[in-house]
């Protein structure tokens, strides 16, 4: 995701005037209420404690390859077992990306020009670049400037036959738009390319500099993103370039945590899940130490109440989040068709204590937003409505957009709902008005830095947004109605293609 002041692209921000009742099909009335009064603000914060221990004893982050996560991974596990839980460590292979040092991206002739990595004018290596120090003339391929008046409309890059006349050995500048950036840089780097600078496209809202994935480690040139305005520099004619990028891009081990209870109808599943590594560049205790504290503390009470869920829980730890869903979507991947068919709603907790902050819901049925999740989640989403509309307080929709572990659920046809409090986005006036907090500032100021600490966080929300996590909970664990009912969503499990994020990095 974001890194810095580099923006990756507007949050839709609707306010939400109305609120939306269960539908006939929704999860039947549950009392909740001794639930939540179990699942206080202390104990999640306790968890979130031992969270930043793990990351001061190791180096001060818990990416998912790292010291600091195993030791959150056996926290966790210690806590759930005593609890009772049948817990499951699902290890898995995963592509681990890092830069070792600051890109470089310098116009060296005919106009000498550095331009800033990490800048909204400037660029920013893709996940999974290549490194290389490489000094060679740019070539444009295929572009269409200016720009269509259309987004994501430019081909640029995405036939090899773009490259027809290429000069092996040049810097190719390609324009986004259409296919994905690996398609783009896989194409280029057929073609000779010794480097590969993809630009932002150029229409309203496609202009800043972005961060971009490639999916994997199967590059070996230098490839960044960068601005509209980088990109028709270079793309000139003539223009002479050095490109340096030095990057670890490799396969690395990491592992979920996976804890079901032992009752509860094994073919009406509900998943409830939170990624629980950081960044690399810090503790990560809000994103997501707070998600993965508040279901954490939420099982723990289950057990300790005795509840005797009518269906089962699965409680997820997921791993690799922040390198793309790779935990989660490994879990996915791994599923038969019958176990796909067991499960019958994912709920997913990601960053619910933004300290700036506003309460989200997962437009479940893409009322306000422009995709909707696949069938059922729309009932998902009227009983977090619900909720929130007899706690009085106001919620807003936010957009099944590909950020976080919900995306390989619906990829394959599950429902999905969830709760959010922001990340990088900017608070308008009119939320500042209607939850307080400073407009013009993130939600999260310290969103991927290293300053995400145990201090990084609204007390109120995390409290108001765990209280929803255990009503939602318990009501989907114990109710008797098929969250699928008869509602024909508009999701169509079409993540892969729709989407234009895999967690917190765009993908075309």
């Amino acid at each position: 995701m974001l890194k810095g002041n580099l923006k990756l692209t507007s949050q839709r921000t609707i306010l939400a005037t109305c609120f939306v009742g269960l539908s006939a099909n929704a999860a039947v009335s549950v009392d909740t209420y001794t639930l939540r009064e179990a699942v206080t603000v202390e104990g999640v914060r306790s968890h979130q404690a031992a969270f930043q221990a793990a990351a001061d004893a190791n180096g001060g982050t818990r990416e998912a390859s790292s010291p600091g996560y195993q030791a959150s991974v056996d926290y966790v596990a210690e806590q759930l077992t005593a609890a009772g839980y049948e817990v499951t460590i699902q290890e898995f292979d995963f592509p681990f990306f890092e830069e070792n040092q600051p890109a470089i991206l310098d116009q060296l002739a005919p106009t000498p020009t550095s331009y800033e990595y990490f800048g909204v004018d400037g660029f920013a290596t893709m996940t999974y670049s290549g490194s290389g120090d490489v000094t060679a003339i740019a070539e444009g391929v295929d572009l269409a400037l200016p720009p269509g008046t259309d987004a994501n409309t430019s081909t640029s890059g995405c036939e090899a036959t773009d490259f027809a006349g290429f000069t092996a050995g040049s810097i190719a500048v390609i324009q986004r738009g259409s296919c994905s950036f690996a398609q783009k840089a896989q194409n280029a780097h057929d073609a000779g390319a010794a480097g590969v600078i993809i630009f932002n496209e150029g229409q309203e809202g496609r202009t800043d500099a972005f961060l971009g994935t490639l999916g994997g480690p199967d590059f070996s040139i230098p490839i960044v993103g960068a601005a509209f305005s980088v990109g028709t520099d270079l793309a000139a004619g003539g223009v002479e370039v050095n490109l340096f990028v030095d990057a670890a891009s490799e396969i690395r081990s990491t592992s979920n945590v996976i804890a079901e209870t032992t009752a509860g109808r094994d073919d009406r599943v509900v998943v409830v899940g939170a990624h629980l590594d950081s960044v690399s560049e810090g503790p990560g205790i809000q994103d997501n130490g707070s998600g993965s504290a508040a279901i954490l503390e939420t099982a723990l009470q289950i057990a300790r109440q005795e509840i005797s869920p009518r269906n089962k829980l699965r409680f997820a730890w997921w791993g690799a989040e922040e390198a793309g869903l790779l935990g989660a979507e490994h879990y996915v991947a791994n599923l038969s068709p019958r176990d796909i068919k067991n499960i019958a709603l994912n709920l997913n907790f990601d960053m619910i204590g933004s300290p700036n902050f506003v309460r989200f819901v997962y437009d479940g049925d893409g009322s306000d937003t422009a995709l909707a999740g696949p069938n059922g989640s729309k009932n998902i989403e009227s009983v977090f409505l619900k909720y929130f509309e007899e706690m009085s307080l106001p919620v807003e929709p936010t957009a099944f957009d590909g950020r976080s572990d919900y995306g390989p659920f619906i990829a394959v046809g599950i429902p999905a709902g969830g709760l959010f409090t922001g990340a990088e986005g900017i608070k308008t006036a009119d939320e500042a008005a209607l939850y307080g907090g400073t407009e013009g500032d993130q939600y999260d100021p310290c969103y991927h830095l290293a300053c995400d600490t145990f201090d990084n966080i609204s007390l109120e929300v995390l409290d108001q947004m765990s209280d929803a996590v255990a009503h939602s909970v318990l009501t989907f664990g114990m109710t008797t109605s098929s969250v699928n009912g008869t509602d024909k969503g508009k999701g169509l499990g079409k993540f892969k293609d729709e989407m234009e994020y895999r967690g917190s990095k765009l993908v075309k």
